[in-house]
C-alpha cells in the first residue's frame, strides 16, 4: 500500500549560470598566470624581450586555431563536454610549466593554454547565456564577460603574490591552479546540458569564421572595437612587466601582477557601466575612454611615472570593458541560437588577433628601440586605430536586438 501523503522526491537543483561563470573564470586564469613570472624565466633560461612576446603570441595563435577549428563544437557536442576538454587542456598547460624544461616546454604550455582559452571563450560565454533564467539575460551577459576579464585579471594577481611572498615561485602558482581546475571540473559535471538535438546529431566539422548573414552588419564594427581594446590588454600582459622592471625599477612581482589585475578589474567595471548606457551608446563612448587611457599610457612612458601608468591602466581597461561588453552583447543577441557558439567564437578570433599581432610588433621594436620607445610607437598606432573605430561606430552604430 502506497502512502499518498508522502511527497515525491524533488529533483536535485543543478548549478546555474553563476556556477558556469565561475568555471569560465578559473579556466581563463591559467592563460595569464605566467605574466609576472616571465622575468624569472628570463633569468633562469636566458632569452630576450622579443622571445617573451613570441611566447605570448604563441598562446594567441593557439586561441585562434582552436576558435577556427572547434569554435562551433559546443553547438554540436554540447557545452559540458567542450568545457571539460578546455579544463583538461588548461591542466596540461600547467603541467608543462611545472616541468621548467626550457623554451620548448614554455611554448608547449602556452599553446595548450591557447587551445583551452579558445574553447572557453565561445563555449563558456554560450553556456552562461544558455543557463540564464527568464528575464536574466542581461545579468548573464555581464557574468560571462566579467568571468572572462576577471579570470584573466586574477591569474597574474595570484601568481605575482605567490611568487613574491611564498616559496617555489615557479611551481606553487601552477599547483594552486591545478587544484582550482579540479574543483571547476566537478562543477562542470553538475551543470545542466543546454544543447539537445531532437533528431540525428549534426556532423562535427571545422567551421572557420562562421558569421551568419543576418549578423554581419552588427559583427563588423563590434569586432573592430574588440580588436582595438584587446591590443591594450596585450600590451599590459606581455610588455608592461618589462617596462616596470627596466624603466621604473619596480621588481616586486606582486606589484606587477596587481597592475595587470587593475587593467582587467577596470575592464569589468567598464562592463558594469555598459549596462547603464546600453550597447549602442557604450560602443563609441568605450572607444573614447580607451583613447584617453592610451594617451595616459603614452604619457607614463615619456615621464617614467608609475602613477600615470596606473591611471592609464585603469582608464584604458574601463574603455576596453565598455566596448567589449557592448560588442559581445550585440553580437550574441543578433546570432541565431543554433549558431551562437560559432558566432561568438568568430568574435573572439578578431579580438585575439588584436592581442597577438600588435604585441609581437612591440617585441620586435623593443630589440631595436628599447621598451620605452617601442611602447610609444605602439601607443600612437593604437590611438589612431581606436579613434577610427570610434568614429565608425558613432556614425554607423550597430543595430542590437
Amino acid at each position: 500500500m502506497i502512502n499518498s501523503d508522502v511527497e515525491p522526491p524533488r529533483p536535485r537543483r543543478r548549478p546555474g549560470y553563476a556556477a558556469a561563470a565561475g568555471v569560465f573564470a578559473v579556466g581563463m586564469m591559467g592563460t595569464t598566470l605566467p605574466t609576472p613570472l616571465y622575468g624569472l624565466y628570463r633569468e633562469r633560461i636566458g632569452f630576450s624581450e622579443l622571445i617573451v612576446t613570441v611566447v605570448f603570441a604563441v598562446y594567441a595563435v593557439g586561441v585562434i586555431v582552436a576558435l577556427l577549428i572547434a569554435g562551433g563544437a559546443s553547438d554540436v557536442l554540447g557545452r559540458r563536454p567542450v568545457l571539460l576538454c578546455a579544463l583538461a587542456l588548461a591542466a596540461l598547460s600547467a603541467v608543462c610549466f611545472l616541468g621548467e624544461g626550457g623554451l620548448p616546454l614554455l611554448y608547449a604550455g602556452r599553446v595548450l593554454s591557447g587551445f583551452s582559452a579558445g574553447l572557453l571563450s565561445g563555449t563558456g560565454t554560450a553556456a552562461v547565456l544558455d543557463l540564464a533564467p527568464p528575464g536574466g539575460r542581461g545579468r548573464a551577459a555581464l557574468a560571462a564577460t566579467a568571468a572572462n576579464m576577471g579570470g584573466l585579471g586574477l591569474g597574474p594577481l595570484l601568481s605575482g603574490i605567490l611568487a613574491e611572498y611564498a616559496p617555489w615561485p615557479l611551481t606553487l602558482p601552477f599547483l594552486v591552479h591545478l587544484a582550482l581546475l579540479a574543483v571547476a571540473g566537478l562543477v562542470t559535471i553538475l551543470l545542466p546540458e543546454t544543447v539537445h538535438h531532437p533528431g540525428r546529431r549534426p556532423p562535427l566539422r571545422p567551421q572557420g569564421m562562421t558569421v551568419p548573414p543576418e549578423v554581419r552588419g552588427v559583427f563588423a564594427p563590434c569586432a573592430l572595437a574588440a580588436f582595438a581594446g584587446f591590443s591594450l590588454l596585450g600590451l599590459f600582459t606581455a610588455v608592461a612587466p618589462a617596462f616596470l622592471t627596466e624603466t621604473l625599477g619596480e621588481r616586486n612581482l606582486a606589484v606587477t601582477g596587481a597592475v595587470v589585475f587593475c587593467v582587467f578589474c577596470a575592464s569589468t567595471g567598464g562592463q558594469l557601466l555598459m549596462g547603464r548606457l546600453g550597447a549602442d551608446r557604450a560602443l563609441p563612448w568605450g572607444c573614447v575612454v580607451l583613447v584617453a587611457g592610451l594617451l595616459l599610457v603614452g604619457a607614463s612612458l615619456l615621464t617614467e611615472s608609475f602613477p600615470v601608468l596606473l591611471a592609464g591602466a585603469v582608464t584604458g581597461g574601463a574603455g576596453q570593458g565598455m566596448a567589449f561588453r557592448a560588442g559581445l552583447t550585440a553580437v550574441s543577441s543578433a546570432a541565431p541560437p543554433e549558431h551562437r557558439g560559432a558566432t561568438i567564437s568568430a568574435f573572439f578570433v578578431i579580438a585575439y588577433l588584436g592581442i597577438s599581432l600588435p604585441v609581437v610588433g612591440v617585441g620586435a621594436l623593443t630589440v631595436a628601440l628599447g621598451v620605452r620607445d617601442a611602447g610609444m610607437v605602439f601607443t600612437l598606432c593604437a590611438v589612431l586605430l581606436v579613434t577610427a573605430v570610434g568614429i565608425r561606430v558613432r556614425l554607423r552604430p550597430p543595430r542590437t536586438a
